[in-house]
């Protein structure tokens, strides 16, 4: 298998500063919309990275749950490894590619948890199956084999415990200092073009491929 041969021609579409929308957060809620009516599987995945104290880094797919001027909001266990990573550093960054439409976006800043109120009621609506293996997880800890998880599973299930969130679980929200929207194109050209925060506003800039 040969994977230096293993290439492709990005066509689809073009980026501009003439047509990019001067807010990052209305850029990005446009991208996210074609993406969601290209139907593309899982178009809220993206992948995110972390760093310990020692600036060993980390990266994972989560899932994208919300998004606003304050920033893009996702939810995992406070004691898994990526939340200790933010603990000891809270910079971070997302990744979103949609190989369909060509296109990805970079988003770097640093993370802070949201509200219990709001971990509350996204926890609330998540299916019971999906609540039950938040409780009884414990993200990133070494277990005997698959059927430990499921017995626990089970067991709790079958105890009929309240399904309430537990302390160890809930959301952050990265606020970003930087935003890059890449749109691949010909010859290897790729459109980028980075907005960076400075004070209270956003500067354009685009960056060679």
């Amino acid at each position: 298998m040969n994977i230096q041969n293993t290439r492709k021609e990005y066509m689809k579409d073009k980026l501009s500063e003439k047509t990019i929308d001067k807010n990052p957060f209305l850029q990005f809620e446009k991208w996210y919309h074609e993406a969601a009516q290209s139907e593309i599987d899982l178009v809220n995945a993206m992948t995110l990275a972390t760093a310990n104290k020692d600036g060993f880094p980390s990266a994972r797919i989560v899932l994208l749950k919300e998004f606003d001027e304050r920033g893009f909001v996702f939810f995992t266990n406070y004691n898994s490894r990526k939340a200790n990573n933010l603990k000891q550093n809270n910079k971070a960054s997302l990744l979103l590619f949609w190989k369909e439409l060509e296109r990805q976006i970079r988003i770097e800043g640093t993370v802070e948890n949201i509200s219990s109120k709001e971990s509350d009621d996204y926890f609330l609506i998540r299916p019971e199956e999906s609540r039950i293996s938040a409780i009884v997880s414990r993200q990133s800890e070494v277990v005997p084999d698959r059927e430990y998880l499921e017995k626990i599973w089970n067991t709790f299930r079958g105890e009929k415990n309240n399904l309430k969130r537990p302390s160890y679980w809930g959301g952050y929200r990265l606020k970003p200092v930087r935003i890059e929207f890449w749109q691949g194109r010909e010859n290897r050209l790729h459109d980028r073009l980075l907005y960076t925060k400075t004070g209270r506003n956003w500067k354009i800039e685009r960056l060679a491929p």
